[in-house]
């Protein structure tokens, strides 16, 4: 299972861009996108970073996954679409001749922190 390693790359980055302070800082959430040819299992992956954020700095932050669809455009004739079965000619000429413009990506897109005033207030 990839995604532990996935999950622990994460915790790695995320929380190298914690900024450091004298108050403990709480991480609420952090934010994913997913390509869809990533070959992520995000109920897999959600289970590995809580396993593995509990000794960490984002011990009790939510992951947030939001999946990328597979898109394409066609170098014959610049068709833009989005891919949705194991096809991967031109819906509009046939071709071969493809660039797979999103569906691969594993982005950390934003962390959240929680609001310390709202703990006073």
């Amino acid at each position: 299972m990839h995604e532990m390693g996935i999950a622990l790359q994460i915790i790695e980055i995320a929380s190298a861009s914690i900024p450091r302070s004298e108050t403990p800082i709480q991480v609420e959430k952090v934010n994913l996108k997913v390509g869809k040819m990533a070959a992520i299992v995000s109920d897999s992956l959600q289970f590995c970073f809580e396993i593995a954020a509990k000794d960490s700095l984002l011990s009790g932050a939510a992951l947030h996954i939001e999946e990328v669809p597979v898109r394409a455009r066609c170098k014959e004739c610049d068709t833009v679409w989005t891919i949705d079965e194991p096809v991967f000619k031109c819906q509009q000429c046939s071709s071969g001749q493809i660039d797979i413009i999103s569906g691969r990506e594993l982005n950390i897109e934003s962390i959240e922190i929680a609001d310390e005033e709202a703990d006073f207030g």
